[in-house]
C-alpha cells in the first residue's frame, strides 16, 4: 500500500491505495498556522487500522512555499550579484538591497576578472548593519565556473557569523541571469521554514513507525525524497495544480487532450494535458512577479473556488474572489457556490435545510425565486471558468509544444475534455464543459484527485550537461558539479550522450531515486565546433537527458517481488 497527501489551501486530503485502487480517503480542513497538524491528521484518518509495514511509499504536496510567498512570511533577503560586463547596472532591480561586486567569469567558464576579498568584507558589513540575516550570492556564468561564487560564500560567513549564504549554482545551473537571481533569492527566503517543516514531517513519519521512502511532489509533477527536498524548497510552489494534473492523467482516458480544472475551497486550478502529457511552461514558473528556473506544469489559478463568498450587488449576484470560512450548509457565515450546488442536489456536502435558508435569503435581496438564485449563482460560476479557461488558452498557445500538438492536428481544434476535479466539480463541470463544446470528466475519487496525484507521482531527475572538449572539461547545469574529459576530437558526440546518461544517474544516486530510473530520454542535444587558425580545435556539446514524467502503479506481480509499474496500462 502506499499513501498520497495534499496540502490544499482550503483542505488537506489523504488517499491510501493498494495497487490501483483506492481503499481509503480523507478529507480535512487545513490549519494555516498549524500545516503539520493538518497533514497528520488526514495522514492518521487513511492509516487507522492499517499495519505500518505495508506501506511502501508515502508522498505530499504542500502549499507551505506557495503561501510563504504570496503572503510575504519570509525574511528579508540581501542580494549579492556579479554581473560582470554587458548590461547596465541600473537594469538589476530586485526590490531588496543589493550590492553589485567587480569580477567577471565568461561564458565558457574562464575567469577574466577576480573578485575583491575587501569589497566582499565591505558589501558584507553593510548588509550585516542594515539588518539583514539572508544573503544570495549570484554570478551571471557561475553555472559554467561557481569559484567566485565559493569564495564569496567563504568570506561572508567568515566576517558575518550567523549569515545564511545561499548561492545561485546550487539552486539552478542554466543560464538566464535574472531567473536565476530570482530562484535563488526565493530559495534564500523560504529554507529555514521549509526544512523544519520537511524535519517535522520525517520525525512524526519515524513517531508512527513508518520507514517507508517518503517523497514531496515539485512543481513538474516529479518527486523527490523528502531529505534532498529541504534543499530545493521552491521546486515545491504549484504542487497543488501539479498533483491535480496528475490525478486527472491517472482518472482519464490515456492519451487523450484535455483541460483539467481543479476546483478547489478558494481558488480553481487549470491546467492542460495535451496528448496524454502535462504541458510544462516554457519560461519556468512565474512567482511573485518574477519568471525563475523552476520546471512548472503550464497553470492558472483563478481566484473562485466552493467557498468563495456570494452577494448581491445592486440587483446582480455575483461571486467575490475571496473566502470567508465554510460554505454557510458546513457551518459558515456566508452564501458560497456550494450553497447553490447542495440547493440544487448536485453536491451531497453539508446541510440541506442550512442551504436552502441562505439561498431564501439571498433570493430575497436579488428579487428572484430560490431556484432561480441557485442556477444564476452556478451558472455565474461557470462563466468565471470558462472565461479564465479561454484567458489561458492564449497563453498556452504561443507554447512550442501547443504548436507542435496543433500542427500536428493539420486543423485548429480544441481539447476533448474538460476534466473536473475537487469537490464543487460535479455540480460545476457538466456546464463549463457544454458551454465549450467538450466532454465532461468528473471522475470517481475526483474530490480527492490532488492527493491521488501524488500518490502515483512518478519521481525525476534532469542533468543538463555542457562538454566543452577544447579545454577538457564538462559541467553539470543542476547541481554546479564539474570533471574533466579527453581534449580534442576524440570525444564524439555518443560520448558526450553517454557522460550525460551517467551524470543523470548519478544525480539519481545522489537523490536517492536510482532505482526508479528505469528509462532515460534525450531531449537536447547540440554541437557547437570550435575553429581556430581553420582548424577545428575542440567542440562544446549541451546534451539535456531526463527521466519521463508519468504516473505510475504499485503492483504484486504472482511469483516475483513487488514491483513499479509506469503508466496506465
Amino acid at each position: 500500500m502506499y499513501v498520497g497527501i495534499d496540502v490544499g489551501g482550503t483542505y488537506t486530503d489523504a488517499v491510501l491505495m493498494e495497487g490501483r485502487t483506492v481503499i481509503r480517503k480523507k478529507k480535512t480542513p487545513t490549519r494555516h498556522e498549524n500545516l503539520l497538524s493538518s497533514l497528520l491528521e488526514a495522514l492518521d484518518g487513511v492509516l487507522e487500522g492499517v499495519k505500518v509495514s505495508e506501506i511502501r511509499r508515502v508522498v505530499l504536496s504542500t502549499t507551505l512555499v506557495t503561501n510563504i510567498i504570496a503572503e510575504k512570511k519570509y525574511p528579508p533577503v540581501a542580494l549579492v550579484i556579479i554581473p560582470g560586463p554587458g548590461l547596465s547596472h541600473s537594469e538589476y532591480r530586485f526590490d531588496t538591497l543589493t550590492r553589485i561586486l567587480a569580477g567577471a567569469i565568461d561564458y565558457r567558464g574562464r575567469e577574466l576578472v577576480p573578485v575583491n576579498k575587501e569589497e566582499i568584507i565591505s558589501a558584507g558589513n553593510d548588509i550585516e548593519e542594515k539588518g539583514y540575516t539572508h544573503i544570495a550570492v549570484a554570478g551571471k556564468f557561475s553555472c559554467r565556473n561557481n569559484s567566485h561564487e565559493k569564495f564569496i560564500k567563504e568570506v561572508l560567513e567568515k566576517n558575518n557569523p550567523g549569515a545564511l549564504v545561499e548561492m545561485s549554482h546550487t539552486v539552478s545551473g542554466r543560464l538566464n541571469f535574472p531567473r536565476r537571481i530570482a530562484t535563488t533569492v526565493l530559495t534564500a527566503a523560504t529554507k529555514e521554514v521549509f526544512f523544519g517543516f520537511i524535519r517535522d514531517v520525517s520525525g512524526a513519519l519515524k513517531n508512527r513507525g513508518i520507514t517507508a521512502p517518503s517523497f514531496i511532489l515539485k512543481a513538474d509533477g516529479g518527486t523527490i525524497p523528502l531529505d534532498s527536498g529541504r534543499m530545493m524548497p521552491v521546486e515545491t510552489i504549484f504542487s497543488g495544480p501539479a498533483a491535480s494534473a496528475l490525478g486527472a492523467m491517472a482518472l482519464s482516458p490515456e492519451g487523450q487532450t484535455s483541460v483539467v480544472v481543479d476546483i478547489g475551497g478558494t481558488t480553481t486550478d487549470l491546467a492542460l494535458i495535451l496528448a496524454g502529457e502535462p504541458m510544462m511552461a516554457s519560461k519556468g514558473a512565474l512567482v511573485d512577479r518574477f519568471l525563475t528556473q523552476v520546471e512548472s506544469f503550464s497553470v492558472k489559478s483563478v481566484p473562485l473556488g466552493g467557498d468563495s463568498v456570494v452577494t448581491v450587488i445592486n440587483g446582480k449576484i455575483e461571486i467575490l474572489p475571496k473566502r470567508e470560512g465554510p460554505p454557510y450548509c458546513l457551518g459558515g457565515k456566508e452564501p458560497t457556490p456550494t450553497d447553490a450546488l447542495r440547493y440544487l442536489d448536485r453536491v451531497e456536502a453539508g446541510d440541506k435545510a442550512r442551504a436552502e435558508a441562505i439561498i431564501e435569503k439571498l433570493a430575497g435581496e436579488a428579487g428572484i425565486s430560490p431556484g432561480e438564485t441557485a442556477a444564476e449563482v452556478v451558472k455565474r460560476a461557470g462563466q468565471i471558468i470558462v472565461s479564465a479557461i479561454e484567458q489561458m488558452f492564449i497563453s498556452w498557445e504561443q507554447e512550442p509544444a501547443y504548436r507542435i500538438w496543433e500542427l500536428m492536428q493539420r486543423k485548429k481544434i480544441r481539447p476533448n475534455n474538460v476534466v473536473g476535479v475537487g469537490g464543487a466539480a460535479r455540480g460545476l463541470i457538466p456546464g463549463v464543459a457544454e458551454t465549450m463544446g467538450c466532454r465532461a470528466i468528473v471522475p470517481e475519487h475526483a474530490e480527492v484527485a490532488n492527493a491521488l496525484g501524488a500518490a502515483v507521482a512518478q519521481p525525476t531527475v534532469t542533468a543538463n550537461v555542457r562538454i566543452d572538449t577544447e579545454h577538457g572539461i564538462y559541467t553539470v547545469a543542476e547541481d554546479g558539479k564539474s570533471g574533466t574529459v579527453p581534449k580534442g576530437r576524440m570525444f564524439r558526440e555518443e560520448d558526450a550522450v553517454k557522460l550525460a546518461r551517467d551524470c543523470l544517474f548519478k544525480r539519481a544516486e545522489d537523490l536517492k531515486i536510482k532505482e526508479y530510473v528505469k528509462k532515460v530520454e534525450v531531449v537536447h542535444s547540440e554541437v557547437f565546433n570550435m575553429v581556430r587558425g581553420w582548424t577545428t580545435t575542440g567542440k562544446i556539446y549541451d546534451i539535456t537527458v531526463q527521466t519521463p514524467r508519468d504516473i505510475l502503479f504499485y503492483i504484486e506481480q504472482e511469483g516475483s517481488d513487488s514491483v513499479w509499474s509506469w503508466g496506465k496500462k
